[in-house]
């Protein structure tokens, strides 16, 4: 197996990447080759410095990025040549197996939706996070930015997205499916929320539990957690600002030190065609190597081919 990693993303590109891929390879072994798209020269020199042979690593080179303020559209059509045009190439063209990147999240979304493209049938793809819950393990909630607007069928999808990802990833067996909502009751919320209660409530696709509060996504209540992407994407940030704010504080503590987004390295973009994982754009290089090390479960799980013949 072959997995590619961007160089050039990120905001401690190049050196977080390089030392992050160093450290995927030693607890990898055998599981699996990386390929790094970058400058040649530099990340050799790294390589060196970090007492690494220059021959680990496959090294496709190139000097051009897609930087985080640039049109993500725009930028990888005007940039072939780019590290994560590149990648995609190759992920298209199976070259590798899987292609990870901390740098421009919209222009890696771009590349997905344009080079390796959609599995027919999904409608919106989606990205996800890992919640920690009490007691241990993880409630997984999408979409966290992708679709700020969706349909009741889009949420639908969520459901059966997040049930894929949760029994192939994270080893959750008939993983429990809840509806974020300001209330229990069936007839709660706005009309999006209820009209995919409606879609969801008598479905055999995937384990649905009925709707769940804010005040739940810690408790465990539900492995899977559906809504709308402006949403998700609000309680990521409130989840990141918890952590900042108590190690600010100096407060140490088992539990939330699961909140570090270290420990999960990135997401999966689930209902397109490979295999493709966003990283923190301020992700060092533990961070770096979680994201390679889940790009390598997530093709050997072969996600992407399980959603697809789903889908079919």
């Amino acid at each position: 197996m072959r997995v590619g990693l961007d160089v050039l993303g990120g905001d401690f590109a190049p050196e977080a990447n390089v030392h992050g891929a160093i450290a995927a390879k030693k607890d990898l072994g055998d599981r699996a080759s990386i390929v790094l798209y970058g400058d040649t020269e530099t990340i050799q020199r790294i390589l060196s410095e970090a007492g690494e042979s220059v021959d680990s690593f496959d090294i496709v080179q190139t000097n051009e990025s897609i930087e985080m303020g640039e049109h993500p559209t725009k930028a990888f059509i005007k940039k072939p040549n780019s590290s994560i045009a590149l990648g995609f190439k190759h992920l298209q063209d199976k070259s590798i197996d899987a292609f990870s990147s901390t740098g421009n999240s919209g222009a890696m979304l771009v590349g997905a939706m344009y080079t390796i493209r959609t599995i027919p049938g999904v409608i919106r793809p989606c990205i996800t996070t890992a919640l920690p819950v009490l007691g241990g393990g993880v409630s997984i909630i999408l979409d966290v930015g992708i679709n700020s607007d969706c349909k009741a069928d889009v949420l639908y999808q969520f459901g059966i997205l997040g049930t894929m990802l949760a029994e192939q990833i994270y080893g959750i067996e008939n993983p429990r499916v809840g509806l974020i909502n300001i209330g229990e009751e069936e007839e709660k919320g706005n009309m999006l929320s209820q009209s995919a209660h409606q879609l969801m409530k008598d479905t055999q696709e995937f384990n649905f539990i009925g709707n769940i509060e804010g005040r739940d996504l810690y408790a465990g209540k539900a492995d899977v957690i559906v809504c709308d992407g402006f949403t998700g994407n609000v309680i990521l940030k409130q989840a990141e600002a918890l952590y900042t704010m108590i190690k600010k504080r100096g407060v140490h503590d088992e539990y939330f030190e699961r909140f570090n987004y270290e420990i999960y390295g990135g997401t999966p973009v689930l209902g397109v065609n490979g295999n493709v994982i966003i990283g923190h754009g301020i992700s060092n290089a533990n961070a770096v190597k979680n994201m390679i090390k889940l790009s390598v479960d997530t093709a050997e799980a072969q996600l992407a081919d399980r959603i697809r013949k789903v889908f079919k």
